[in-house]
């Protein structure tokens, strides 16, 4: 009877191994990230194991193939977020992969198999691996929103203890969004009065020196008149020939001697509203990328333009120098099709010496498209700030 009993639990065993076998694939030790930093643009088995748990816990839905691109930078970002981590800045250093580690599974040989043989496959948390190895279309989308359901409820779990410290920290983050936001608009609403004031008084002056051109020369003629009226000869009319050159030489040199000083006071003006770290030559090459990019558009969605270069400049993920981010390989339009070398009018240069002493109208924006024209699909994936003419501002 014992033998009977043994050889039973035996079968049933084995029969439980196979079952297992069948649902859920070959289920491998977790795997872990070798010492290097992972960031933007690297490939190799360690971006292939950050791709696989962040598809994991429903952070990433892209394709696993070992390139760190835009599509995983943003699913480390949020990530780091929501696991509050010290430094959300797409840099995958030893916490993040600790927190990874600890809250995902890595199933290398399921994803190393598929790759090798070029299948399509998901790695998606609590779901059997006979599945995931070349999912239609459909399935996929179930899996999706499968991890996405995990995920949200995870992230309910995560951030229930500290839900009243957060939602204070919402409404001081928003408060503080609608500030800056009110004062943007206070100091655009300010710019665009000045300016009006200043046109009427250049149009009234304007105005008064035409009227007072146009009664000297009423004067002027109506003295001719009078003196040829009075006087017939011809000692006259060269006294009458002479006075008038004299006073067109006088009126020409003073003319000349305004437009000088007028000029000196405009470089000075100039000078003075540069900051300093930026050269001659940045502020040219920024003229000519608002120029090339916004011509087109009000004045103040060609400062957000220069503010955006700016920004790039400003920040850690984009090169450090106006030519840098200016060039960039797919960074401008203007640059692709040629327009950066149109010669820039007044008013872009303006818009970027605004730019330069700290107006900012897109609220730190550092990309930005024309819905109308746009072909990448990811940048309508990025958080969206604010619309200023045909441009939508993004972080």
């Amino acid at each position: 009877m014992k033998i009977i009993i043994k050889m039973c639990m035996a079968s049933l065993l084995l029969l439980t191994a196979i079952v297992f076998q069948l649902f859920f694939g070959s289920i491998p030790k977790a795997d872990a990230f070798s010492g290097q930093v992972i960031q933007r643009g690297a490939t190799g088995e360690d971006v292939i194991e950050l791709q696989a748990r962040l598809q994991y816990n429903g952070y990433y839905h892209g394709k696993i193939d070992g390139v760190y691109g835009w599509s995983t930078y943003w699913a480390v970002r949020n990530f780091q977020q929501q696991f509050e981590l010290d430094n959300v800045d797409g840099l995958v250093g030893q916490k993040t992969k600790n927190m990874l580690a600890n809250s995902t599974k890595f199933y290398s040989s399921f994803v190393y198999k598929q790759i090798n043989k070029g299948n399509d496959f998901t790695h998606y948390g609590g779901v059997p691996l006979s599945i995931q190895a070349a999912p239609t279309k459909e399935q996929q989308a179930k899996l999706r929103q499968q991890a996405e359901g995990t995920k949200q409820k995870y992230i309910a779990e995560h951030t229930k203890q500290g839900g009243q410290a957060a939602e204070n920290k919402q409404q001081a983050n928003q408060q503080a969004r609608e500030n800056k936001q009110q004062q943007a608009n206070q100091q655009a609403r300010e710019n665009k009065q000045e300016q009006a004031n200043q046109q009427a008084r250049e149009n009234k002056q304007q105005q008064a020196n035409q009227q007072a051109r146009e009664n000297k020369q009423q004067q002027a003629n109506q003295q001719a008149r009078e003196n040829k009226q009075e006087q017939a000869n011809q000692q006259t009319r060269e006294n009458k020939q002479e006075q008038a050159n004299q006073q067109a030489r006088e009126n020409k040199q003073q003319q000349a001697n305004q437009q000088a000083v007028q000029k000196k006071e405009k470089q000075k003006t100039a000078a003075a509203n540069v900051p300093g770290g930026y050269s001659q030559n940045d502020i040219q090459l920024m003229a000519n990328a608002v120029y090339g990019e916004a011509r087109g558009e009000s004045y103040v969605g060609q400062v957000a333009i220069a503010a955006v270069i700016l920004n790039r400049v400003n920040s850690p993920t984009f090169p450090n120098t106006v030519a840098g981010v200016i060039f960039e390989p797919r960074a401008f339009t203007a640059v692709a099709d040629g327009q950066i070398y149109l010669t820039p009018n007044d008013q872009a240069k303006k818009a970027v010496i605004d730019a330069l002493n700290g107006f900012d109208p897109t609220g730190n924006a550092t990309y930005y498209f024309n819905p109308a024209t746009a072909t990448s699909g990811w940048v309508w994936g990025r958080p969206q700030i604010k619309q200023i003419g045909k441009h939508i501002f993004c972080r």
